[in-house]
């Protein structure tokens, strides 16, 4: 492991803190009063309000908007987030913009641990449960609106953001101290702590299953079958797949010798478990995109198109899953 950089834990914590800032501005002026001055340029940018909901006025004019030179389609895409589940929307943007200060520690913070800058995991994570938030998101304003107030998405949306949470606290804080989150039971703090992210891990995965029964008990019939099916069962193979390999990854540490795959480090020599893992916890992705590609091209049987491609994805995380197994058990 290189050596820390800085000279103190407070100059890394305030070089964080400024970087973090604007975007951290950006994310609380997105959730003030529509009275608030300041709103029309900020809801503009995040789809809260159409452009030609707004008032122009003369550039000399005082309080004059400020248009900004955005796509139409990354408000549109924000603002049906934000109306399908605002909780996990903002936090998923919140993730999102951790992102800004962790590269800028990247930059600047030239230690590893096993031959990995110790900022990349923290940003790994942030990125995949952000993209977890945001999908999830996605998938509840599949449910009516009465079944989205009541208390099964409740419990879903705070299971998320507090067990997703938690798990990006403490590899995040780890990263700070140069010290590993994952595989460190070195003393009776972190054994807890690692088993504590193990539980956080499962309660993660879980709220996919937990939302495939409802969007299953309350199907939108308005919703093509093909896309309700790829749909339930990406959100189920999540938990499957996903916690399944997790399981056994928590107790098989990666091999650090040998080629990786860049910017993921994967061992290219086999033995390594990411990669299934990896395929298994975004399924809920990849899976409601196949079925997406196959109503909007029109395929002749979409449900069949959903059906192979589950198990053809079932055949790959197999295949990845013996090649990680390969020499280990």
């Amino acid at each position: 492991m290189s050596q820390m950089p800085f000279t103190s834990f407070e100059q890394i914590f305030v070089i964080a803190s400024a970087s973090a800032l604007p975007a951290i501005v950006w994310v609380a002026l997105a959730l003030s009063p529509a009275s608030a001055p300041w709103t029309p340029r900020v809801r503009l940018w995040a789809g809260r309000v159409k452009e030609s909901q707004l008032i122009s006025a003369p550039e000399s004019a005082p309080g004059s908007i400020v248009r900004f030179p955005l796509s139409p389609r990354l408000p549109k895409l924000m603002k049906e987030l934000l109306d399908r589940e605002r909780r996990l929307t903002m936090f998923a943007l919140l993730l999102l913009a951790l992102l800004v200060p962790m590269a800028l520690a990247l930059l600047a913070d030239d230690r590893t641990l096993r031959g990995v800058d110790v900022w990349v995991k923290p940003m790994k994570f942030a990125a995949s449960i952000s993209l977890l938030a945001m999908t999830t998101a996605w998938f509840v304003g599949h449910l009516p609106q009465a079944v989205r107030a009541g208390r099964a998405v409740e419990r879903i949306v705070w299971i998320l953001i507090g067990a997703g949470g938690f798990e990006l606290t403490y590899i995040t804080l780890q990263a700070t101290l140069g010290q590993a989150s994952h595989y460190n039971v070195g003393n009776a703090f972190h054994g807890i702590m690692y088993s504590l992210m193990g539980v956080g891990a499962v309660l993660l995965t879980a709220t996919q299953p937990m939302l495939a029964w409802q969007l299953y008990r309350h199907p939108d019939p308005a919703r093509p079958a093909a896309m309700r099916q790829a749909v339930l069962l990406g959100l189920v193979l999540t938990f499957v797949l996903g916690a399944g390999v997790g399981a056994l990854l928590s107790g098989l540490q990666p091999p650090s010798a040998g080629a990786t795959l860049p910017i993921t480090g994967w061992s290219l020599a086999g033995g390594d478990l990411r990669p299934a893992h990896f395929f298994g916890i975004h399924a809920g992705q990849l899976l409601p995109l196949i079925g997406f590609a196959a109503v909007r091209w029109e395929a002749r049987r979409p449900t069949w198109v959903v059906g192979f491609a589950t198990l053809a994805y079932s055949a790959l995380f197999i295949g990845l899953l013996a090649w990680g197994l390969a020499g280990r058990l």
